[in-house]
C-alpha cells in the first residue's frame, strides 16, 4: 500500500480498503471474545458440578466477568470502526485492535488455567476426593485466621504431575491484571493420598493475609546476623517457604517431614544447590530444619533418624564453601530458629506466637495416638471429628500409615483415605 506520512500512513484513496480490512479483523475478535463467555466449553458440566456450590458459583461469576469484559471491549471497537472516517480514526482503531488481541490472550490464559483445574474433576470419583481436599484446605486456614478475625478464602484444588505442590493465592494478580477469586492449589499425583503439602500451600495464603512473611524474615535475620550475616540474609530470603513449612508443622506435626525429604532428595549436588533468588532453603538445611521443629517440640523421635540419614547420605564436604558456612551456622542455631518461628510473639498473630493459636503439642505423635484410641472406629466416620479434628485425623493417618476401616471392612490405607476425603467433601452441588 502506498505510504504517506501526512495521512497517518495511508493515502486518502486507501481509507476504504483499510476500513474493510479492519472490519474483517474486528469481526474475528468479536466472535472469539464472545466465545470466551461460554464457560461450559472450558470444563465439562460434570466437572463444574463437582465443585462445592459457593466456590463454584464464585469462580464462574468471576471468570464470566473477565470474559464479558473482553467481549464488551471487542463490541465497542466495532462501534468505533463504524464511525471512523479518516486515516487518523483508522490508525487509532488499529492500535485498539492490537491491544484487544493482547487482552484476549491474557484472558484466555486465565480461563484456560481455571478450566484445566476444574476439568481434573471430570471423573466423579476424583471430583469427590478433590472436593474433600478443598474442604480440608479451608479448614487448615480457619485454624489460624478465625481466631484473628479473618475469613479463609474458597479453595480450588486440582491434580497435576510433578513432584511439588503449588498455590496461586486468592487475590493474586492474574495474567490479565484481574485478581484470583479463589486459592488454586495443585496436588501432585504421588502425594494424593498423603496430602500434607496441601497445608504447606495454605500456609502461604495465611502468611500473605497476615503479613507473617516479612515479619518472620526480619526476625530470622535479627537472630542469625550476630552469628553469620550470610546465613542471616539467606534465612530472610527463605522466609516465605519457611513460614509455609512451619505452618504445616504446627497443624500436622511430623507428618509432612517424610514426604518433604522424599521430594527434595536427589544427588548431593541438587540437595546442596542454592540458586540465586530461590525462596526455598536448599534441601539439606530444609530437611534438618523441619527435623529440628519436631525435636524442639516433641523430643527424640523418628525425625532424628531422617536427619542422621540425610547427613550420612549427603556429607557437608560435598557442598560449596558458602553453603557449608550457611549450613554450619544454621544447624548450630536450629533451636533458636525454631523459637523465632513458633514461640516468638509477632504482630501477624495479634502479638502472640504462632504456637498460641496452633499448638504443635496437639499433634505430637502421642497425642495423635490418644485421639485415634478414643475415637476407635468412628475416627474416619464421625462428622463431629471431621468438623473439629480434621487436621489431627489427617496427621494421624499419614504418620500411622495403617489400614483404615469403615466399621465393616478393612480396605487398604489409600482406600480408607479416599473414603474419608469423600465424606469430608460431601455430596456434589451444582455450580452453574
Amino acid at each position: 500500500m502506498p505510504y504517506d506520512t501526512r495521512l497517518h500512513g495511508y493515502r486518502a484513496d486507501a481509507v476504504g480498503t483499510e476500513k474493510d480490512a479492519l472490519a474483517l479483523e474486528v469481526r474475528h475478535w468479536q466472535r472469539a471474545s464472545a466465545a470466551l463467555t461460554d464457560l461450559d466449553v472450558l470444563a465439562s458440566a460434570a466437572a463444574w458440578q463437582a465443585l462445592e456450590s459457593y466456590m463454584g458459583l464464585s469462580l464462574r461469576s468471576s471468570l464470566r466477568a473477565v470474559a464479558t469484559g473482553v467481549a464488551a471491549e471487542a463490541g465497542g471497537l466495532g462501534s468505533r470502526l463504524a464511525t471512523a472516517s479518516d486515516p487518523g480514526d483508522l490508525a487509532a482503531v488499529r492500535e485498539s485492535l492490537l491491544r484487544l488481541r493482547r487482552r484476549y490472550e491474557q484472558v484466555e490464559t486465565v480461563l484456560d488455567f481455571y478450566g484445566d483445574a476444574v476439568n481434573t474433576r471430570t471423573s466423579p470419583r476424583l471430583g469427590a476426593v478433590l472436593r474433600g481436599l478443598d474442604a480440608l484446605a479451608v479448614d487448615s486456614m480457619d485454624r489460624v485466621l478465625r481466631p484473628l478475625g479473618m475469613s479463609a478464602p474458597p479453595v480450588l484444588t486440582y491434580l497435576d504431575k510433578g513432584l511439588g505442590a503449588s498455590i496461586l493465592r486468592s487475590g493474586a494478580r492474574l495474567w490479565d491484571a484481574s485478581l484470583s477469586p479463589v486459592a488454586a492449589i495443585k496436588i501432585t499425583r504421588h502425594n494424593l493420598w498423603r496430602p500434607t503439602s496441601l497445608v504447606h500451600e495454605t500456609g502461604h495464603q495465611v502468611a500473605h493475609m497476615t503479613g507473617w512473611t516479612a515479619e518472620l524474615g526480619a526476625a530470622l535475620y535479627e537472630r542469625m546476623a550476630p552469628v553469620s550475616v550470610l546465613a542471616a540474609e539467606s534465612w530472610r530470603g527463605w522466609a516465605s517457604e519457611v513460614a509455609a513449612d512451619v505452618y504445616a508443622f504446627a497443624l500436622l506435626g511430623y507428618a509432612p517431614l517424610p514426604a518433604l525429604a522424599t521430594v527434595v532428595d536427589g544427588p548431593s549436588s541438587k540437595v546442596f544447590r542454592m540458586s540465586i533468588g530461590d525462596p526455598h532453603p536448599f534441601g539439606w538445611v530444609r530437611v534438618l530444619f523441619n527435623a529440628g521443629l519436631c525435636r524442639s517440640w516433641f523430643g527424640p523421635g523418628p525425625w532424628d533418624g531422617i536427619a542422621r540419614t540425610w547427613m550420612l547420605r549427603h556429607p557437608l564436604s560435598r557442598a560449596s564453601k558458602d553453603v557449608q558456612a550457611i549450613s554450619r551456622a544454621s544447624v548450630a542455631n536450629l533451636p533458636a530458629l525454631v523459637d523465632v518461628c513458633t514461640r516468638t510473639p509477632l504482630r501477624a498473630f495479634g502479638g502472640a506466637p504462632l504456637a498460641s493459636i496452633a499448638d504443635p503439642r496437639a499433634v505430637a505423635p502421642a497425642e495423635l495416638a490418644r485421639l485415634a484410641e478414643r475415637a476407635g472406629a468412628s475416627l474416619y466416620t464421625s462428622t463431629y471429628l471431621q468438623r473439629l479434628e480434621a487436621m489431627r485425623v489427617l496427621a494421624w493417618t499419614v504418620v500411622n500409615g495403617q489400614a483404615l476401616h469403615n466399621g465393616q471392612s478393612a480396605p487398604t490405607s489409600d482406600d480408607g483415605v479416599e473414603l474419608w476425603l469423600r465424606r469430608i467433601g460431601g455430596a456434589a452441588a451444582a455450580a452453574a
